[in-house]
């Protein structure tokens, strides 16, 4: 089987609305540039207004040096928050802020990121030839799944959720080895007043 890798995306940046601002489509439309080197085989985009306009924008980046690459929506990419831990795995920045939720929205908040990792986060959909796929999503998805590839106990994602506004993640997935993961919330194809680093004090466009 060969190697499927995934070039993990976070939309561009998006007002209160849920809907891109111009520097949320300037980002996608750079973030798409640095893409458009790449032998892609398909854009997969959570069904969100913003991550969809993103992998939108993204999309046209690619051009006519990919015309065969497919773009769909991929119900398994939508926001939403994996793993709610116990009281004991919380550090001081995160009190407070799963107060009022219930076992129902708990329980399917697991369901989802299940879904999420059987479709994006598997080595067993490998296919014969080596596969390179885009996932425009959300921090939290992205953050899950780079916590899956190193193996960390589920409470780990939270270290891991501050994915910048179109950096790039990169995840390998091989047969019978564990994921490699190569890279995670990138930013060099972002000029400086783009960029956010996504770790406390870091500047946010």
């Amino acid at each position: 089987m060969a190697a499927r890798t995934l070039y993990l995306v976070r939309h561009g940046a998006a007002d209160a609305l849920g809907e891109l601002t111009d520097d949320g489509r300037e980002q996608s439309r750079l973030i798409g540039q640095r893409l458009a080197r790449l032998p892609l085989d398909a854009v997969w985009h959570s069904p969100l207004p913003r991550a969809a306009a993103s992998a939108a924008i993204l999309s046209e980046e690619l051009g006519a040096q990919r015309p065969r690459v497919l773009v769909d929506e991929a119900p398994e990419l939508v926001d939403h928050v994996p793993y709610v831990p116990e009281q004991a795995e919380l550090s001081a920045s995160w009190t407070g802020f799963f107060d009022g939720y219930d076992r129902a929205e708990t329980e399917a908040g697991r369901r989802a990121s299940d879904v999420l990792v059987a479709r994006f986060g598997s080595s067993n959909a490998l296919s014969q030839r080596p596969t390179n796929e885009v996932l425009v999503t959300h921090a939290y998805p992205i953050a899950w799944l780079v916590r899956e590839a190193l193996g960390a106990p589920p409470g780990r994602w939270m270290s891991l959720a501050g994915i910048a506004n179109a950096s790039l993640t990169v995840i390998e997935l091989r047969a019978g080895e564990p994921p490699g993961v190569v890279m995670v919330n990138e930013l060099s194809h972002l000029p400086d007043q783009l960029r956010w680093t996504g770790f406390a004090g870091g500047r946010q466009p």
